[in-house]
This record gives structure tokens, C-alpha cells and sequence, in this order.
């Protein structure tokens, strides 16, 4: 008990101060009940606190732990946009030359579906190469024709688990020579179909054309080929874009 005169701690049964000798009266204890009840209010806050430490860091257990919501990961998943396959089907006759298609007589894609291959997949498409498809257009007689038709196609893509094959026939011609000069005039002209393999449905008829002036007409005819594959692949990236909803 202290005094509530000089401060001395006293014995708690004592009646007078045993540094000044004032008589200690129950209002002279009032500092140490004081500190009594400063220490309960520490204590509980102290408790209060850590129960709230415990409180978030089960919590943040339970968080980490927790169930995963199917329908929020299924959400995120119908997002992911997988790149579509393409098959390239252009056949091609450069300068009075033989109708040529890789599907047709096993060679590599022809000047104008490289040319426009090359476009497609810096636009982010998938083109299927013919190695890729060898085993595939050997199941049919009818994936050899020439001119393959629509329906046939439409197989064609689904065996190979293509979304779009791209139709078609480029031709490159020479005109006349360029006036006072040994050049020849070239032209390459492309018609071309987009079909969707899904339905089967042709989302987009297309066209384009390109010019070369060179010595050769072999030459010349393959450079208007491909002046016109890059206008083509142009065109074939904005209906893809369209219809796959880029």
C-alpha cells in the first residue's frame, strides 16, 4: 500500500505510513489499485491481440485450403482460345506450266501456299504441312483429286482435326514485253474459298492478284504468284479474324 503523503510503500494491513507516519486511509491505496487495474487492461489487450493474430492466420489457412470453384476455373478455361489448324489447298499453274496441288502428286506446298502460309501463322493460325497430312489424304481416293470437292474437304479436315481448309486455284500468266526492254509483263491471279469444317459452310469467297515484270516468264510468273498470295493471305487473316472472333 502507498502512501498517499510521500509515496512509501507500506505493508497492506498497515494503519500508518512508516516513512512520515500519516495515517493510510483507504483513499491513500487508490494508486495501487490503479496500477491493478492498468495491468488487467494490458493483459487483456494483449489477449484480445493475439486472438486476432490467430483468428487471421487461420484464415488465411482456410484460404489456401480451400475448395476450388469448379465454375470460376471453368469460366477461366472457356477463355483460352486454342489456335486454329488450317489446310492450305491451292493448286497452282505458273506460265502455261501443269496444274500442280501437293495433295494430288506429293510435293511441297506450292510457291503461293508458302508465300501465304507464311502470313497465316504470323497472324498466330496453325497451317498443317503436307508431311503432317500424307497419312490422312491416303485414306481416300477422293482427297487426290485435283480438284477436290467441298464435301470431301470437309472430311479431310476433320480427320485431320483442322477448324478451316482454304480452297483454291492460283494461275500465273505472261503478258507482252515492256516496252524498249527484253522484261515481260506477269500476272498472278488467286480464287479462293474459305470452309468451315465444323458445319461445312464456305464463311468466305475470296480473289487477289499481284504483277511482276522479269527477263524469265517462269520466274516472273512465280514472283506475280506470290505478290498476289500476299495480298490473298490479307484477305484470308481479316475472315478468320472475323469468324473466330480475334
Amino acid at each position: 500500500m502507498f502512501c498517499a503523503k510521500c509515496g512509501k510503500d507500506n505493508a497492506e494491513k498497515s494503519s500508518f505510513c512508516q516513512g512520515c507516519g500519516a495515517p493510510l486511509t483507504a483513499g491513500s491505496c487508490c494508486c495501487a489499485g490503479k496500477g491493478k487495474k492498468l495491468t488487467v487492461i494490458f493483459v487483456a489487450l494483449a489477449v484480445i491481440l493475439l486472438a486476432a493474430v490467430a483468428v487471421a492466420f487461420k484464415d488465411k489457412l482456410f484460404r489456401q485450403n480451400a475448395p476450388v470453384n469448379l465454375s470460376q476455373v471453368s469460366s477461366v478455361a472457356s477463355t483460352k482460345v486454342l489456335t486454329p489448324n488450317i489446310i492450305l489447298m491451292i493448286s497452282e499453274q505458273n506460265i502455261e506450266g501443269p496444274q500442280r496441288a501437293w495433295w494430288a502428286s506429293e510435293i511441297d506446298l506450292s510457291a503461293t501456299e508458302a508465300a501465304t502460309a507464311q502470313a497465316i501463322i504470323q497472324a498466330g493460325y496453325t497451317v498443317l504441312e503436307p508431311s503432317q497430312l500424307t497419312r490422312v489424304v491416303k485414306q481416300s481416293p477422293a482427297f487426290r483429286l485435283l480438284s477436290i470437292p467441298d464435301s470431301e474437304s470437309v472430311k479431310l479436315g476433320n480427320l485431320a482435326r483442322a477448324q478451316y481448309v482454304i480452297a483454291g486455284k492460283a494461275v500465273a500468266s505472261a503478258g507482252g514485253h515492256v516496252p524498249q526492254s527484253n522484261m515481260l509483263s506477269c500476272f498472278g491471279n488467286i480464287s479462293a474459298k474459305i470452309i468451315r469444317v465444323k458445319d461445312g459452310k464456305v464463311i468466305a469467297y475470296l480473289d487477289a492478284s499481284g504483277s511482276s515484270v522479269h527477263m524469265d516468264a517462269i520466274t516472273g510468273g512465280k514472283e506475280a504468284l506470290v505478290n498476289a498470295a500476299q495480298d490473298l493471305a490479307t484477305k484470308i487473316i481479316n475472315a478468320l479474324n472475323s469468324d473466330s472472333g480475334k
